[in-house]
């Protein structure tokens, strides 16, 4: 279980790191930028901080012998990104 806790763990510190990588054509100021509003700044920030907080709390649920919890913590932000990716686009 820890083995697929781990695998868990390291793609939610890619998906982090690929947030963070393309935050700037969200927010940024040039012209290929989205120009991101203040909603979208909070959901953006709250998803880079589950991202960074899900494997640590996957491991202390594990370490405390709630394992299955655990894994379930930690590929929650993976699936929801296959989620949101999945839904057709606004406009």
């Amino acid at each position: 279980m820890t083995i697929l806790i781990g695998i868990a763990a390291v793609a939610d510190l890619a998906l982090a790191a690929l947030l963070v990588a393309v935050s700037g054509f969200v927010f940024g100021s040039g012209p290929e930028s989205t120009h991101g509003g203040p909603l979208l700044l909070v959901g953006y920030s709250l998803a880079v901080i589950i991202c960074i907080v899900a494997p640590i709390a996957s491991f202390i649920l594990s370490r405390r012998g709630k394992s299955g919890i655990g894994l379930a913590i930690a590929w929650l932000p993976p699936l929801g990104a296959l989620v949101v990716m999945s839904l057709p686009l606004p406009y």
